[in-house]
């Protein structure tokens, strides 16, 4: 529960385990394929776009995998995390795990040394959040405090089988379990501008198109999406 250190014995993978890091991903990038890191706590936590991941101790989930590189990995990870939390939740295209609009998991991919190193990281027992968040936890949508282990060990389970499926098996789930795949209206934050209009599906390289209203279509390639009025 919050305040208590994991219980290394309970888990069903060996982890390379810190009390504090500065983050999981510089940890993992040091490792061969295979290894995961777990930290109770990051001093300077990785997210998209340069962000920090806020790393309450002995709250979350903060861990690094690393694998082989394969197409939609990111989306895969959607899909993995969204199984191993077991509560409803929205996939925010790439890389986002919602509960109730809020974020409440993200995943970051970076390749180093021909390796995919894969930060996961995922509130559970966060009882509040910086204002400028828009985050949730595990605990707040459940009304009580619940034990890590069982979701990090749902967690390695489902890496496994969500990166093992052949893209196309990938591209049908994550359209079903996103409401950001197809039909969302969306703004979407570019370093050459804003672009407003409706997601209108995932191509073959997993990348999102936005119809704009006079018809064109824009292919996304990074993340930014945020939902219209958010």
């Amino acid at each position: 529960m919050k305040g208590q250190r994991l219980d290394l014995s309970a888990l069903t993978r060996r982890v390379h385990y810190y009390s504090s890091v500065d983050s999981t991903m510089n940890a993992a990038a040091k490792l061969p394929a295979g290894s995961i890191v777990v930290a109770e706590e990051q001093t300077a936590g990785l997210g998209r776009h340069g962000h920090s991941w806020h790393s309450e101790p002995y709250a979350g989930i903060y861990s690094s995998m690393v694998l082989e590189p394969r197409p939609l990995l990111t989306l895969a990870l959607g899909l993995a995390t969204a199984e191993a939390i077991g509560v409803p939740c929205d996939l925010r295209w790439p890389n986002d795990v919602m509960i109730g609009g809020r974020k409440a998991a993200g995943i970051l991919v970076q390749l180093v040394d021909g390796k995919a190193i894969v930060g996961i990281g995922i509130n559970v027992n966060h009882t509040a959040f910086p204002p400028e968040l828009e985050a949730t936890s595990l605990r707040m949508a459940a009304g009580r405090a619940l034990a890590r282990e069982p979701i990090l060990n749902a967690l390695f389970e489902a890496v496994e089988t969500y990166t093992a499926l052949d893209p196309e098996a990938i591209l049908t789930l994550f359209t079903r379990a996103s409401s950001y795949a197809s039909g969302r209206r969306v703004v979407v934050h570019e370093p050459g501008g804003v672009i407003e209009g409706t997601t209108a599906g995932l191509t073959a390289e997993g990348f999102l198109r936005v119809r704009r209203d006079d018809g064109t279509d824009t292919l996304i390639v990074a993340g930014g999406v945020r939902a219209a009025g958010s």
